[in-house]
């Protein structure tokens, strides 16, 4: 299964932030939308960075005077992406060995989509019972 599989299903929406909105507006959206992370991204739809609810929580270590800061202060800006083609293992390996939960899915230099590792879970259970099914079912007819 791909990256492309799990966005037919979820959609390709994704919530995204400009550089200069406050920290206080991400937590908000944040709230909002019930997400973990928000893109950070300019009108073309080109990525900036990602923030997420582990960056606001950092930035909130530095006192309450932080959430006046603003998103480009605390945004991850090497951001990790994946592409449609890219496998359920291999989007699942690279959030592992990154240690994050969210990865930006990029066509053509652009945003195309966003996925959780709750989605890439979710995909992996389904794969592995369909699996189960058809091997119960290939058993059944010998």
């Amino acid at each position: 299964m791909t990256v492309a599989a799990i966005l037919s299903r979820k959609g390709r929406e994704v919530v995204t932030v400009a550089v200069d909105r406050s920290i206080a507006d991400v937590i908000h959206m944040l709230a909002e939308y019930r997400i973990g992370a928000v893109v950070v991204a300019d009108d073309g739809g080109r990525i900036l960075g990602i923030v997420s609810e582990r960056d606001v929580v950092r930035a909130l270590a530095r006192g309450p005077g932080a959430l006046d800061g603003v998103v480009a202060s605390i945004m991850t800006a090497k951001v990790v992406t994946c592409r449609d083609h890219d496998t359920i293992n291999e989007v699942m390996a690279r959030m592992t060995e990154g240690r994050f939960r969210h990865l930006p899915v990029v066509e053509d230099g652009r945003l195309a989509g966003i996925v959780s590792i709750g989605d890439v879970v979710k995909a992996r259970i389904e794969q592995v019972e369909r699996e189960a099914d058809e091997m119960r079912a290939y058993i059944a007819m010998a």
